[in-house]
């Protein structure tokens, strides 16, 4: 039976030592100007904190006894530094947490193959997928069509497996770890068999440690579309996420109150842009295809025990919650099964 860790005591040394190499004068792609400047006064990076806390970190998860086959390269490790603001305790409790996420929900985040026929179906219908260009500040967009999921053909480890998929091979890529992400969800077609595909248990968990445990700087989610009987659910799924990430949600009632945040340049040409969103999904398969070993390769590092996130005080009262607000729910809605 695995164990529940709450807090890192120190480094243990011994059994969990790795058989990664480290290439010398590893740390770290060679920035943008601009890149630089946001990373020194956002994340109080610079050379001599991003190596410091690099060698740090790498001895650490070196010398665990907890952590096996980590990745060292400076790419997979200054995702958590940057996350955290290089605090290296912080990063390290990440760590835990990302991997205990990962053994804890196997099925819904470990072998991230876009090959996979019901997740590569999702992701080709433009479910989910970067915009190619950024926002005003630097941004990686993230663009998610609620409707190109078929309630009834999909589950919900297709739909996690399809975000895992997309957020893991966006955080390969250094300006995205330091500028961060916007997210656009268009809403529209969600419906009572979308709210069921998550049992409310499964859903909180996989926020709670999800916000808690992915590595991913998420500055802006952005809503349109959103169906009045959907309203209490999204309100309840909000109120599952810390009180600093709420402040980041905005529904936007049209697509011009959209475009006072995003510009609409940068959007697909369905949505006020120039390119169509099929050339963007085209161009993120492409983009998949070239990663997927990689990410594959994440199923190798384990976790010889569980860390388990802290509950988070401020967000909403969890399953009993989600409960009762679907009950709420008119019509059709009221008359869901919840597990």
């Amino acid at each position: 039976m695995s164990t529940t860790q709450v807090l890192i005591s120190g480094p243990h040394v011994g059994l969990g030592r790795l058989q990664s190499q480290v290439p010398d004068g590893d740390f770290g792609a060679e920035l943008p100007v601009e890149t630089r400047r946001v990373a020194r006064k956002q994340l109080r990076e610079d050379e001599h904190a991003r190596q410091q806390a690099l060698q740090q970190f790498r001895d650490w998860a070196s010398k665990s006894q907890e952590v096996q086959n980590c990745r060292l390269d400076a790419n997979f490790m200054l995702r958590f530094l940057r996350v955290k603001k290089f605090s290296v305790p912080m990063a390290q409790q990440t760590l835990l947490k990302y991997l205990s996420l990962r053994q804890t929900l196997p099925h819904l985040c470990k072998r991230l193959d876009y090959l996979e026929p019901s997740v590569n179906q999702l992701i080709a219908a433009g479910y989910i997928f970067p915009l190619l260009e950024r926002d005003s500040e630097g941004r990686k967009v993230i663009f998610t069509a609620a409707s190109k999921l078929d309630p009834y053909k999909f589950t919900c480890a297709d739909m996690a497996k399809a975000h895992f998929i997309t957020y893991e091979a966006l955080m390969e890529d250094e300006l995205n770890q330091v500028h961060g992400f916007c997210h656009v969800s268009d809403l529209s077609g969600v419906s009572a068999a979308h709210v069921t595909l998550w049992s409310p248990s499964e859903f909180t968990t996989a926020v709670k440690w999800g916000e808690q445990s992915i590595p991913m700087r998420h500055r802006e989610m952005n809503f349109i579309n959103l169906p009045a009987p959907v309203r209490l659910v999204y309100d309840l799924a909000r109120s599952t996420f810390s009180e600093k990430m709420r402040k980041r949600f905005k529904v936007h009632s049209n697509l011009k109150e959209l475009h006072n945040k995003v510009d609409a340049q940068i959007l697909p040409k369905e949505y006020g842009g120039k390119v169509p969103m099929q050339e963007m999904i085209d161009a993120w398969m492409r983009e998949l295809k070239g990663k997927r070993e990689r990410l594959m390769a994440l199923d190798k590092m384990s976790l010889t025990c569980v860390y388990k996130p802290q509950r988070n005080r401020k967000s909403g009262s969890g399953d009993s919650s989600l409960k009762s607000t679907i009950n709420s729910l008119p019509g059709s809605f009221r008359r869901l099964e919840v597990d």
